[in-house]
């Protein structure tokens, strides 16, 4: 098995970083293997919405600085091009957050749309503890959270527990270690039964309006919703909404 496992049940991607005797931690050969993940997850037209989680005690702990301290170089792209590329796939993302989230891998969660956490799971960017900076800390965190809230914790370099992270609005849910799967699979199946074109729209139209004036929001969002309205599936809906049975979505 390689360091990120690729599996697809439906319509749903799971992708899961593998390395748990390293706690998931982020060498060049997982880099590789999430670029091709979540590339695969935004281009397959039969896949409709995408997982993310790690094996045994952790999500993540973010880049292994053993290696990093050895300057290794990735042929995929940067870490900084994957949260970019993550928060601009259309398709919704659940993290499934069972452990330690740390550094990137919080990153990778946070570029998440949902995201589901156990009780004993843990957040943190502890880069100041190791004498470096933080990319997804100060650009993606800063704009979860309060940002006294934010600053704390990356000068810092705590951890933030789970229920914590639910307080700021980190985190949709946390719920008892062994929970974390079943959850998002029921968050997954609810979202599945809508229509997944709409659905799309609906991340698209609020991702790209987060920076706009308000003015440029509603361009943004009636283009879309203009875009979706001409969809086979908008006319699906209508019908299935007047004949009272239950839309059959086909994505198109």
């Amino acid at each position: 098995m390689g360091l990120v496992e690729y599996e697809v049940r439906g319509r749903v991607a799971t992708i899961t970083m593998n390395r748990p005797e390293k706690l998931n931690a982020m060498n060049r050969e997982m880099l590789e293997g999430l670029w091709e993940a979540f590339t695969n997850l935004r281009d397959d037209p039969e896949v409709w919405l995408g997982i993310v989680t790690g094996t045994g005690r952790a999500f993540s702990v973010g880049h292994d600085l053993e290696e990093m301290g050895s300057g290794g170089k990735t042929s995929a792209g940067s870490t900084d091009e994957l949260y970019f590329m993550v928060q601009h796939i259309w398709k919704p993302i659940i993290a499934a957050v069972n452990g330690y989230c740390l550094a990137q891998g919080a990153g990778i969660a946070l570029g998440a749309d949902i995201r589901v956490a156990a009780e004993t799971a843990q957040f943190g960017w502890p880069q100041t503890k190791r004498g470096i900076s933080s990319i997804s800390g100060p650009v993606i965190l800063g704009q979860r959270v309060p940002l006294g809230q934010a600053l704390e914790l990356l000068l810092t370099g705590d951890f933030l527990p789970a229920a914590e992270a639910l307080s700021l609005g980190l985190v949709n849910y946390v719920v008892p270690e062994g929970e974390v799967l079943p959850k998002v699979e029921a968050l997954a199946g609810t979202i599945l039964e809508n229509a997944p074109l709409a659905v799309r729209a609906m991340k698209e139209a609020t991702v790209r309006g987060l920076h706009l004036s308000l003015h440029d929001r509603l361009n943004v969002a009636t283009t879309i919703f203009e875009r979706v309205g001409a969809t086979a599936d908008a006319q699906e809906g209508l019908a299935a909404f007047q004949e009272k049975r239950a839309p059959q979505w086909r994505g198109r």
